[in-house]
């Protein structure tokens, strides 16, 4: 597989989360960790995937907790569909080989 295939997996492997717990997360993490020293943009772009599903899973949880007050199944629902179209959206930025920044993203893996 090329650099740019590895790039656009980083990104699209988010998407594992509808198949088991924790997929927007492991899914990236595997990818990084086995190609990160082999492509630098693939370190990069795993890099910024991985901070982003790690963001989701937060902004996630609270809406889980905020549930008992009725707000946090709206946000549930937001937060998914923004987390399937931004990653649609690098996925198509990485397919054509330029980086892609998710907007609202912390920083964590450095």
């Amino acid at each position: 597989m090329t650099e740019k295939n590895w790039q656009l997996l980083c990104h699209l492997s988010a998407l594992a989360m509808f198949i088991i717990p924790f997929g927007n997360i492991i899914g990236p993490l595997i990818i990084w960790l086995l190609k990160k020293d082999e492509f630098p943009i693939v370190d990069q772009e795993g890099k910024e995937s991985l901070n982003f599903q790690i963001t989701v899973s937060i902004a996630a949880f609270v809406a889980a907790i905020l549930t008992f007050v009725l707000i946090g199944i709206p946000l549930l629902i937001l937060i998914a569909l923004a987390n399937v179209v931004l990653v649609v959206m690098a996925s198509v930025e990485a397919n054509n080989g330029r980086p892609y920044k998710y907007p609202f993203n912390l920083r964590l893996i450095k």
